[in-house]
């Protein structure tokens, strides 16, 4: 957790402090302690999460906790905060659910074309949690834009409620593993046995 005076929070040293948590792939929770020593405390809380959400992207949606040591308001709320963050620090997204998810993402906004050709999403998978990180195969992954990586990184953190936590994603260039079924992404089994018994 972060722990910042209400007065001068997320000013240039707590968010070199946030970014080198983040860049070690920790979760974070940001504490605003002195919160009695605030004149307008639904002002001054738009404002700390405003500057969250627009100077630290990386952590999108982190928990602000706002509390106060004296009168002890809200100190009870900063061990859920903090074991939410942990619980989406170690999660895991099956691989069927993200697969559906990226068919949906790139139906809605798809890549764009490099030299006229398209760039194409094949498939997804999680390689590991702490923090969450996944690799995408793409053709031609190699020449997409980081800012439709951002996009995707965004769009999974909603997703799946990865909030407060570093996402990962390596996008590689090859072929779908799954590129022999309809559509190119790998379908549940009971699907499978499905098509199976009506002969498609």
């Amino acid at each position: 957790a972060l722990v910042m005076d209400p007065h001068d929070a997320l000013e240039k040293q707590d968010l070199q402090i946030a970014d080198l948590c983040l860049r070690e792939g920790r979760g974070l929770v940001l504490v605003v302690s002195k919160w009695d020593t605030v004149k307008d405390p639904d002002a001054a809380a738009r404002h700390i999460r405003d500057i969250a959400n627009r100077l630290m992207p990386n952590a999108g949606g982190a928990p602000v906790v706002f509390l106060s040591g004296l009168t002890g308001k809200h100190v009870d709320k900063l061990m859920p905060a903090v074991l939410q963050v942990h619980k989406d620090w170690t999660a895991r997204v099956k691989t069927g659910d993200l697969n559906r998810w990226l068919r949906h993402t790139v139906e809605r906004h798809p890549p764009p074309s490099v030299q006229g050709k398209r760039i194409k999403p094949r498939y997804m998978a999680q390689m590991k949690s702490r923090p969450p990180t996944f690799v995408l195969i793409a053709s031609r992954g190699d020449q997409m834009p980081d800012s439709y990586k951002r996009y995707l990184i965004n769009e999974l953190r909603d997703a799946f409620d990865l909030h407060g936590v570093p996402i990962r994603l390596f996008v590689r260039q090859g072929k779908n593993p799954y590129a022999d079924k309809p559509g190119g992404f790998r379908k549940p089994d009971w699907k499978i046995q499905q098509q199976k018994k009506s002969g498609k």
